[in-house]
């Protein structure tokens, strides 16, 4: 189980170095359309009927995220200026996920409500789990809490999935529509979201795999006791 954990964080490595490939090569292609990604963003939001969601630039590097909290698309500085079909792409998806908040889409308000847990759960998880392990040969209880903690944040990575993936489906679907990409511009976007979404799905797995070690260290000391 150990060397399980371990493939699958060196998999997730090697999808993040794929991802940072695959952003680099489609940033140095043109966009036919010419538009920045703000202005990319401006105009699905503005296509969806969505005038209450700010777009902000934000410092970093495939640091783009949407906040349904304070409603706003935050865009890395090289995709907030840059004219290029993976600005375009990142810019298109971030703001599928601000569609999803307006649409009201289940995955992304099941998502949301569970965030404040979530967040507070993986400030003590690591310590719980820690002393669980070190008092596991005389008792089993903090183990058990922190498999179940960690049981949470496992099942936070698998509700991602679908949000991540609907939000790029939405992106690729409004670039075609709305004639913002070519058909060539259109096959590099998908891709480039394609890798994005992969660094979730190997997130997901390595947190599974690693929920599969503690519970598997659980039942061993439970023999043992």
């Amino acid at each position: 189980m150990y060397f399980l954990v371990i493939l699958i964080a060196l998999a997730g490595m090697a999808v993040q170095w794929r991802l940072r490939n695959k952003f680099q090569q489609y940033g140095q292609i043109g966009l036919q359309a010419n538009l920045t990604g703000r202005e990319v963003a401006t105009k699905m939001l503005r296509d969806h009927g969505i005038y209450d969601v700010q777009i902000v630039s934000t410092e970093g590097r495939l640091s783009d995220f949407y906040n349904p909290t304070d409603k706003t698309v935050n865009l890395s500085e090289a995709v907030y200026n840059e004219r290029s079909v993976a600005a375009a792409a990142v810019a298109a998806h971030e703001c599928g996920h601000a569609v999803q908040h307006a649409q009201a889409y289940s995955f992304l308000q099941f998502r949301s409500a569970i965030v404040p847990a979530v967040s507070a759960v993986s400030k003590v998880m690591p310590f719980i789990l820690l002393a669980g392990i070190f008092m596991a040969r005389t008792n089993l209880i903090p183990l058990g809490i922190g498999i179940a903690l960690f049981a949470l944040t496992t099942l936070f990575s698998f509700i991602t999935l679908p949000v991540e993936f609907d939000a790029s489906r939405r992106a690729l679907a409004w670039l075609d529509r709305s004639g913002t990409v070519t058909t060539q511009e259109h096959e590099g976007a998908k891709d480039a979201l394609w890798w994005a979404a992969m660094t979730y799905v190997a997130a997901a797995l390595g947190s599974l795999a690693t929920l599969l070690y503690y519970i598997n260290i659980y039942q061993n000391s439970e023999r043992r006791n």
